[in-house]
């Protein structure tokens, strides 16, 4: 990576070394006498000797709040749907993975977990699936990985767990699916539907996409081929499956294939595609996506509310310079209503409260409001002249506050050779100090960070989301929390359990690998002293930061990344934005756009959206638009303006020249 100057076959040389050597390390893994801890048969033996020993059903209260956790299933309990159950799941610490079999129940009005432990329970696991039927929850598939994630173990084992007795039973019936994890599975009037997933064998993963479906009657499988010439998905996994009257509906997921080149290489895709299943006739067909669809990912959560199922969440592999990929995790919400097939995103609605006002504005606003009140709703309604003016002159009293911060800014802080500099002592200070003020006048904004792989449930009228996995950096973040979200009002997320710190051990092989790097960029300083060199390991470095959360933009921003080179830093500025959302043109504004101008470019976008949860029309339908975009426009406007000085300094650096940068390159060796 970058552009080094090197010996020539050097490079191709360092390349076959350090391949051989992967091998051989591959070889000795494959070859070595398995370990306790990573024979998973012997682990899994170990496990049912243990559940032998348990005589009967012990249920302990008012438990802790279960271990961070992703890949597990949160279900809706069909006697309570105050009640959510929990099962299995799985967690990295760097190390080694650990693989639950625990069962807890959540009582939301109560905020009280119960641990459930009975004998004859279902083996540690996680990527199963889970359904609730009458009294019953039924659990299918999914797989143990051993601590060192060398090997799997996919079940094929069916369970049946009675809610009224606690008590589970496995189902030994015949023309079950084969062993599989990353299935997906629903429950359509008295029968369990079951398609896809995949196998992993250590040699290759083979992905499935057949349909198998289990008569809660007569209890019986039976698989469903299909008939020539008729449509049917590709093979995946980690899509989503879920039902609307007598309609099945699948979208996206993840598979891999062998690229066609010499190399044979696995290349992975992120499929987006959407179908419908008629459950009468078992007859796919593709279903063409309208509205505003979500864009391309993996590992997003899906469940259904009345008409519409919601989307959450989900990763995007993107490409920030060369050869460098970057992973952001999305935070988004999408409706997708089932009666007309068409997407949308859900936008919180703004909270009528006149805190959300600056406080400059409370001033001559507050006289404007008094007069547009005392208007008659017939008058206003027939006069979209002054409606017109009424958003207008909200955007002007909001843009004056912004401008301000955005002018002081400007007027205190410069941009220096080293960095953000200040124009005269104590003024950034005081820019700091008015900035924070602004802020703290804005309610702090809860919502659930972007996550993969997390549960999500409805029960009455309320949207719950569980656990799930990010990353920060290079290091995997487990989480445990669970939010909540009336859908009835959709004003705001509610933390019911905040996430919990989690501890990261970083790998002894790892730590091997990364001196062997090491020791080969000496032996490359060596043949070449130029200064370049540093700057682009620390941009290879750069690259491997998996993802930016908003704290971490914010503090990039405002000016802790002073000291960073100038490739990072460029690489760093493309994280940010696309961290931050910001190449969403529909909802971002550009820089140097007024809140007036981003409305009216977006309008249609925010009305749309403000259209499907509150059904309003006309002037009240453009004041809804409006305030959605106007939350937008608060939320990223500072962030923006900030941005852009950055990108103002790194532009002033480049016009550098080359010779400072050596200067201190060679002080520093």
């Amino acid at each position: 990576m970058g552009k080094k100057t090197k010996k020539p076959g050097k490079g191709k040389e360092k390349t076959e070394k350090k391949t051989a050597k992967a091998d051989e390390k591959r070889a000795r893994r494959e070859t070595k006498k398995l370990s306790p801890e990573d024979d998973i048969d012997a682990i899994l033996s170990s496990i049912q000797k243990e559940e032998a020993k348990k005589k009967e059903v012990h249920v302990e209260e008012n438990v802790p709040a279960p271990s961070p956790r992703s890949n597990c299933t949160l279900s809706i309990n069909p006697l309570k749907e105050t009640e959510l159950i929990l099962y299995g799941g799985e967690f990295y610490n760097g190390n080694k993975t650990f693989v639950y079999g625990d069962l807890y129940r959540y009582d939301v009005e109560k905020q009280d977990w119960k641990l459930i432990s009975s004998p004859n329970s279902p083996p540690p696991r996680s990527a199963h699936q889970a359904v609730t039927w009458k009294n019953y929850l039924y659990i299918f598939g999914g797989e143990f990985t051993s601590p060192n994630q060398e090997r799997f173990h996919h079940y094929k084992d069916f369970w049946m767990l009675d809610l009224k007795t606690n008590q589970w039973e496995q189902l030994n019936l015949k023309g079950s699916p084969s062993p599989r994890s990353g299935h997906r599975m629903v429950l359509y009037k008295h029968k369990i539907i079951v398609f896809g997933g995949f196998y992993d064998t250590l040699r290759e993963v083979r992905y499935h996409n057949d349909l198998f479906v289990f008569d809660l009657d007569q209890f019986k499988w039976q698989e469903i081929t299909p008939r020539p010439g008729s449509l049917w998905p590709s093979a995946r996994s980690g899509f989503q499956f879920f039902v609307y009257q007598d309609e099945i509906f699948l979208y996206g997921g993840y598979s891999k294939e062998v690229s066609s080149d010499k190399t044979g290489s696995e290349k992975g895709i992120v499929h987006s595609d959407l179908w419908s299943l008629d459950p009468r006739t078992w007859e796919w067909n593709k279903v063409k996506k309208s509205g505003m669809p979500p864009g391309p990912r993996a590992g997003f959560s899906m469940c259904v509310h009345k008409k519409r199922a919601l989307l959450f969440g989900g990763v995007v592999d993107m490409e920030v310079g060369a050869d460098v990929m970057m992973s952001l995790f999305l935070d988004e919400l999408y409706g997708f209503q089932l009666d007309n097939h068409r997407w949308y995103p859900l936008e919180l609605r703004k909270a009528k409260s006149t805190k959300d006002k600056p406080k400059k504005s409370s001033g001559r606003k507050r006289k404007n409001d008094d007069k547009i009140n005392s208007i008659e709703p017939e008058e206003c309604a027939t006069n979209e002249k002054d409606e017109n003016n009424e958003i207008d002159e909200e955007a002007d009293d909001f843009e004056s506050t912004v401008d301000g911060i955005s002018h002081q800014m400007a007027k205190t802080i410069t941009v220096g050779n080293d960095g953000l500099a200040d124009e005269s002592d104590g003024k950034i200070n005081e820019s700091s100090a008015n900035l924070d003020s602004q802020d703290s006048d804005l309610p702090e904004v809860v919502k659930p960070c972007g996550r993969i792989n997390s549960c999500m449930v409805v029960g009455r009228d309320t949207l719950y989301v569980y656990g799930g996995m990010m990353e920060i950096k290079d290091r995997e973040i487990t989480l445990d929390d669970l939010y909540s979200l009336n859908l009835s009002k959709l004003d705001e997320w509610k933390c019911i359990i905040p996430a919990t710190e989690t501890e990261w051990v970083e790998a002894s092989e790892d730590e091997d690998e990364d001196e062997d790097e090491d020791d080969d960029s000496e032996d490359e300083g060596d043949e070449d002293s130029n200064s370049d060199e540093t700057d682009d390991d620390n941009d290879e470095e750069s690259g491997k930061d998996g993802s930016i959360q908003m704290g971490d933009a914010v503090a990039l921003i405002k000016g802790e990344g002073k000291s960073l080179r100038r490739k990072e830093k460029r690489a760093r500025i493309e994280q940010i934005r696309a961290s931050l959302g910001l190449s969403d043109s529909q909802r971002t504004p550009t820089p140097g756009e007024t809140l007036r101008e981003f409305y009216k470019r977006t309008n249609m976008y925010w009305q749309m959206a403000a259209h499907e949860h509150t059904q309003h029309t006309g002037k009240e339908l453009r004041k809804d638009g409006f305030d959605l975009a106007e939350a937008r426009y608060r939320e990223l406007k500072p962030i923006l303006d900030e941005l852009a000085i950055l990108e103002a300094e790194q532009k002033a650096e480049e016009h550098e020249p080359e010779t400072s940068t050596k200067k201190r390159g060679k002080k520093k060796r």
